[in-house]
């Protein structure tokens, strides 16, 4: 009889991994050689290990020793699968679902593909099931509502689609859901208010849509809702302020309108961050926001806010205030005032303003806000007056926008105090005078803007302290003298060097080739001369280049050429002449180029960016220039035309022909007059020896040399 038992249970386990999944009541009852022969028909359904951890899964040990595998002390079943960031790559047994006293199923951050098999809608006992940060596809298993003691649910990461069901709601235990970064669609089922015990609820990065719906209000609990970058529409809803619990709240990136409550923000005293950035929420900023006094971060920017900002004293916590992209303030004095009260805000870490109506002068308190201020953004606004010297208290300072307002006076010197400044953009305005030499202390700078000011004077050696810039904007300017030479000592530079609408007189320094790295360079409208160096050619990295309203004469450097990547070419109203360099249309990213108003001649190319008439422009040109495409309308070339930009030293074998030619016509006479005084074999033996020591010029050369034997040649 024990014989026959013990046969039986051995051919069971044997031919287990050929029984459907859904057949269950054998294999309960078989306990832990269930899950045993289940572990491996999932490690039969992996296909990728490339850390090694499934190697311990085999006969030779206990399945309850195997690499991520935890047991029950008491019944030695896998009550936990923990085989997260393995980079393991399959599918996802259906032979899951026999584990039946599982808990926890954690699978984050592997390389799972394929639906959720629904068979893990049997685990009756999961708590927690991760699979965020896969490949995963389908719809959400329905089957996982049977689940009812789930109190973690996370499928973010990954590639799900179709509607959030309406069972949700039947998960009565959970605590956070996570659907975050996927494609769900449709609605947020009214039914998510019956989980009472939720606490987290985020769903970003979808496709959802519609308005939310007010039984979000009964989620007493609920500390986390983040719906941020969906379709959602209409109004807040004014149940939000039955959630007392919130703590994080961030709906930014979707189609909200409306505006908010007024008394919103009394009820969420927790409140410690609010993000509703890039919506169509309008009306004024409620006072209430007072009352959140553990506010951490609030941003509304890109939105449609008017009116004043109000006073933010007793948000003592507070280190982000976004308020950027509104049409907060009327242009007038006063709208500025809320600053004073921000110096009771001394962990303030972002003061973001930007693109808003704000006027009036900025007031001397800017320079006792937090010492932990690292961005002041102010940008696009109608503040006047002079910018104040104790703006320069902030020495943690690493980003000040100041830019397009209507600021006066001079740079304060007190900006050398920023020794940890990166971006400083201070152009559009009206500032005067010369640049400081205290800005030379700026020595982590990686962007600068002073452009569209009144500046005047040379640019002080002091920039060669800024080994890190990237960025620099002095256009538009009254900036005199040559170009620094120090300018080009800055390898740093590879985005953007724009000196252009200046004054700047003297040649183009040599030195421009050190440059390198550089993406932009923009010199248009100053007084330079002389000719474009070659070195240009070792800007290797040049997209854009504009040399344009200057007086630079010579030839157009044939190494151009050689910035592969160049999509902007412009050299007009300048004094080049010669030949367009054929070189040019090998430029094959080449879409505009001019180079109208110089003094070019000869034939103009037909291919590459030639090709196309709207894409260059040789006006100005026509009388020298011929050939082209049709479009261009110039004069077709004639035939024998000399192309003048062959090397110089065709001039040397033209004058070595010429001397050749006329050696012979004068020496044929001395050798008429010596031939009748010798014998005529001596003659000829002699004439042989001198004649083939004489250079041999072909046909052809005296035909280019003399320009088809001209008369004047």
């Amino acid at each position: 009889m024990l014989f026959s038992t013990l046969t039986t249970i051995f051919l069971f386990c044997v031919t287990l991994p050929l029984i459907h999944p859904t057949i269950t009541a054998a294999s309960t009852t078989l306990g832990n050689k269930t899950d045993f022969v289940t572990l491996l028909q999932i490690k039969k359904s992996i296909s990728s290990d490339p850390y090694g951890i499934l190697v311990s899964w085999n006969t030779s040990n206990h399945f309850c020793s195997w690499g991520g595998v935890t047991c029950g002390i008491k019944h030695q079943r896998v009550v936990m699968l923990n085989l997260k960031e393995y980079h393991l790559s399959g599918t996802i047994s259906p032979y899951i679902g026999n584990l039946s006293f599982l808990r926890i199923l954690n699978l984050l951050s592997n390389k799972f593909y394929g639906e959720i098999p629904r068979e893990l809608g049997r685990l009756f006992r999961l708590r927690k099931l991760n699979l965020s940060n896969n490949n995963l596809t389908g719809e959400f298993p329905i089957s996982l509502t049977n689940c009812s003691k789930l109190r973690y649910l996370n499928f973010s990461a990954n590639s799900f689609h179709g509607k959030i069901p309406i069972e949700v709601g039947s998960l009565k235990k959970l605590e956070k859901l996570s659907l975050f970064k996927n494609n769900f669609g449709g609605k947020i089922p009214p039914s998510i208010g019956n989980i009472s015990s939720l606490n987290v609820f985020s769903i970003a990065v979808n496709n959802l849509e519609g308005k939310l719906p007010g039984e979000f209000g009964q989620l007493k609990k609920l500390s986390m809702l983040v719906i941020l970058s969906n379709r959602f529409s209409g109004m807040l809803p004014s149940s939000f302020c039955n959630m007392t619990s919130l703590a994080f709240f961030s709906a930014a990136e979707n189609q909200f309108h409306g505006s908010l409550p007024a008394g919103m923000f009394s009820a969420l005293s927790n409140l410690q961050m609010f993000e509703i950035g890039m919506n169509q929420i309008s009306g004024p900023i409620p006072t209430s926001i007072a009352n959140a006094s553990l506010l951490q971060k609030f941003d509304i920017g890109f939105n449609n806010f008017v009116g004043q900002v109000p006073s933010v004293e007793k948000l003592q916590h507070l280190t982000w205030l976004n308020l950027n992209y509104n049409n907060l303030g009327s242009g007038s004095d006063g709208d500025l005032d809320f600053i004073t009260s921000l110096v009771n805000c001394t962990k303030l870490e972002n003061l973001v303003l930007g693109s808003n109506k704000l006027g009036g002068i900025l007031p001397i308190s800017i320079g006792n806000l937090s010492t932990q201020l690292i961005e002041i953004s102010l940008f696009v606004n109608h503040i006047h007056g002079t910018i104040p010297e104790t703006i320069g208290n902030n020495i943690n300072l690493i980003s000040l926008y100041l830019g397009d307002n209507h600021f006066s006076g001079n740079v304060p010197n007190s900006f050398g105090k920023f020794h940890k400044m990166q971006s400083l953009d201070v152009g559009q305005n009206h500032l005067l005078g010369e640049i400081p030499p205290y800005l030379g202390n700026l020595t982590q700078l990686v962007e600068i803007s002073i452009a569209n000011n009144m500046l005047e004077g040379k640019i002080p050696p002091i920039i060669a302290n800024w080994q890190k810039l990237q960025i620099l904007d002095f256009s538009r300017n009254n900036f005199a003298g040559e170009i620094p030479q120090q300018i080009f000592g800055l390898p740093s530079l590879s985005i953007f060097l724009n000196l252009s609408h200046n004054s700047f007189n003297g040649n183009l320094s040599v030195e421009v080739g050190s440059l390198s790295s550089l993406d932009t360079l923009d010199i248009s409208h100053n007084y330079l001369s002389g000719e474009i160096p070659e070195t240009i050619g070792e800007c290797k990295s040049m997209e854009y280049l504009d040399l344009h309203g200057n007086s630079f004469n010579g030839v157009i450097p044939s190494s151009i050429a050689s910035l592969k990547g160049l999509t902007h070419l412009d050299l007009s109203l300048n004094n080049l002449f010669g030949t367009i360099p054929i070189e040019l249309q090998s430029l094959s990213f080449l879409t505009y180029l001019n180079l109208s108003f110089n003094n070019l001649e000869g034939k103009v190319p037909i291919e590459g960016v030639f090709k196309n008439a709207s894409a260059i422009s040789v006006a100005g040109d026509h009388n020298h220039l011929c050939g082209g495409i049709s479009e261009l309308n110039l004069a077709a070339c004639p035939a024998t035309i000399v192309l003048r930009n062959k090397h110089h030293n065709l001039k040397q074998v033209v004058i070595i022909v010429c001397v050749i030619v006329c050696f012979l016509l004068f020496s044929t006479p001395v050798l008429c007059y010596w031939i009748k005084k010798r014998k005529r074999p001596s003659f000829l033996s002699s004439w042989k020896s001198s004649i083939f020591q004489l250079p041999m010029v072909s046909y052809k050369i005296l035909h280019h040399a003399t320009e088809g034997f001209s008369t004047n040649n």
